[in-house]
């Protein structure tokens, strides 16, 4: 997972061009609950898992 350091601000220079999703995102990603349950369901795609939960509990949406 890409590691950025918050108090950068190198590392938000295009902050301001940053649409409601990408902030959106950028706050998940940083929740320790969600990695490990994106953890846990990468585990179990392997073998059964469906991301359908995972999803309406995280409030995903996935352009095709």
């Amino acid at each position: 997972m890409l590691v950025v350091d918050w108090r950068s601000e190198q590392d938000y220079a295009n902050f301001e061009k940053a649409e409601t999703a990408d902030v959106a995102w950028e706050w998940l990603r940083r929740d320790s609950e969600y990695e490990q349950e994106f953890k846990d369901l990468t585990a179990a795609a392997r073998s059964s898992g469906s991301p359908h939960q995972f999803r309406k509990k995280w409030g995903l949406s996935f352009r095709s």
